[in-house]
């Protein structure tokens, strides 16, 4: 059985504010660490005084101009800073310094695609990704019936990028990719730490719907949904989104373009898992925007972009499509790897380079290392086997020097005791047995089991099982492998 598909088509694009890893605003020397005092990382020019002037924080936009080459953008030679005007208390001087006909960069992609096979590869268009300064927090103390708000400006001038996609996305899924991918190159990158928790990533997502109906298409009007605090805020949020706009068309069956249908802007209550109304959408006429008077124009040379182009390096993706290719993983193997981070896809390269057989050593990494440092809350950087020690502990597994099993006892002493797989072996009594007694060993144990022998003979090989039981008992060190395969050669042989 399978879904009923939907009566209609999610149209979603994304507003995505990533805060640059600089360590002072975008136009002041004011530091951007979090977690300060609130108001204690101000001064007269983030806070907006008459006669105070800003300068352009160089570091912030050479972050910039690598996240922008990274996603394909064009880069603009030329650019300059607008002024967004609007009022609210967070905002000390009542405008935004931000970009508006002239940003740094434009019509990018980035691509995404799902290791399960839930939606097919695609590309998603950035329409832009330009530069503005943060507004500052403000806290609302609702307890007690008081109701008061604070104002925290710390955050005020904190350098953000803001990057826009086109309505490219589809569905939940799809949308979920994306940031994930988005926030995997941006980490890669260096260029913002994209906590959400700590407001490093904040995203908006516009969605409407696409109705087929017997006179034609017609569109629902757009929602900005605001206050999502995670990626699956944002998948809830939008597939909640989605049902409620459908079902407000079936009762009142209004549509963009129709009169005194405007757009709106939305939050999401993670509580109650539903959107709530908060205001009618701005237009960007509704912003008054003009060119800062305060900050000259930018320019950067062909050369210098393609300079900045050229110091990318690897990125994830191409990250992914190398372990696929030269270490025989699966997209899935490969995503969960890369999904990891720069040092421990190091950290699997040098352990699969050594025990020469990638597929090994991804399995061991997600099924051991991986659950491990989940387990002790450990990054790859502080686990205690290195690379190599575990590439050398999977060699021996390989070539039959100690099994899978007892390899995962042997992991666990190299991790309790800093010892190499060589030492942990002898500590734990494991050598290889020679092949000659192995085979005595399963001559005694194919004579002492007619019953298994006749139901091996009869097709029945899961009963050859019972001799690797056996042999475990009489001599641990016996692998499991060689001894059922040794067994059916006896039995083959036997009249």
């Amino acid at each position: 059985m399978t879904d009923k598909p939907a009566p209609y088509t999610i149209v979603i694009g994304l507003e995505t504010h990533v805060q640059l890893q600089t360590a002072t605003k975008l136009f002041c020397g004011c530091s951007t660490k979090f977690g300060a005092p609130p108001n204690t990382q101000t001064c007269p020019v983030c806070t907006g005084h008459p006669g105070t002037l800003p300068v352009m924080n160089r570091r912030a936009f050479e972050l910039s101009l690598q996240t922008a080459a990274a996603l394909n953008c064009n880069i603009a030679t030329y650019t300059k800073w607008d002024r967004k005007q609007y009022y609210y208390p967070d905002l000390p001087k009542g405008y935004q310094i931000s970009q508006y006909d002239l940003p740094f960069s434009y019509e990018g992609w980035l691509e995404i695609g799902d290791p399960k096979g839930k939606f097919e590869p695609k590309r998603v268009r950035i329409i832009r990704a330009h530069l503005e300064e943060d507004a500052g927090k403000s806290m609302h103390d609702e307890h007690a019936g008081k109701a008061d708000s604070k104002i925290d400006l710390n955050r005020t001038g904190t350098p953000l990028l803001e990057i826009v996609t086109h309505p490219d996305l589809r569905s939940p899924a799809e949308t979920k990719a994306y940031l994930t991918e988005l926030k995997l190159l941006l980490t890669h990158l260096g260029v913002s730490d994209c906590n959400m928790q700590e407001g490093s990533l904040r995203v908006d997502a516009n969605v409407n719907l696409h109705i087929e109906t017997p006179t034609g298409k017609v569109a629902t009007p757009i929602v900005e949904i605001k206050n999502m605090n995670s990626f699956r805020a944002v998948e809830k949020a939008v597939a909640y989104e989605a049902e409620r706009q459908y079902s407000v068309w079936q009762e009142t069956g209004k549509k963009l373009g129709d009169p005194g249908v405007f757009k709106q802007t939305r939050g999401w209550d993670d509580t109650a898992n539903v959107t709530r109304g908060q205001r009618e959408k701005e237009e960007s006429s509704d912003y008054r925007y003009f060119p800062d008077p305060d900050l000259v124009p930018v320019t950067v040379t062909a050369e210098q972009i393609g300079a900045v182009r050229q110091s990318l390096g690897e990125l994830p993706a191409q990250i992914r499509t190398r372990l696929e290719v030269s270490y025989g993983l699966t997209p899935y193997d490969s995503d969960v790897i890369v999904n990891q981070g720069r040092t421990f896809i190091t950290y699997f390269t040098t352990a699969a380079d050594i025990a020469g057989d990638g597929k090994t050593a991804s399995n061991w990494l997600q099924q051991d290392v991986l659950r491990v440092m989940g387990e002790r809350n450990l990054t790859i950087e502080s686990y205690p086997v290195p690379a190599a020690a575990l590439g050398d502990l999977l060699k021996r597994v390989r070539a039959g020097e100690v099994d899978t099993s007892r390899g995962r006892e042997v992991l666990q002493r190299m991790f309790d005791t800093n010892e190499t797989a060589a030492e942990a072996m002898q500590a734990l009594g494991i050598e290889q047995v020679d092949e000659s007694a192995l085979m005595a060993l399963c001559e005694e144990l194919v004579a002492a089991n007619p019953k298994v022998v006749v139901d091996v003979k009869a097709g029945k090989m899961q009963a050859a099982g019972a001799f690797v039981g056996q042999a475990k008992k009489k001599n641990p060190n016996a692998n499991p492998a060689r001894v059922r395969e040794l067994c059916l050669e006896i039995i083959a042989k036997l009249p």
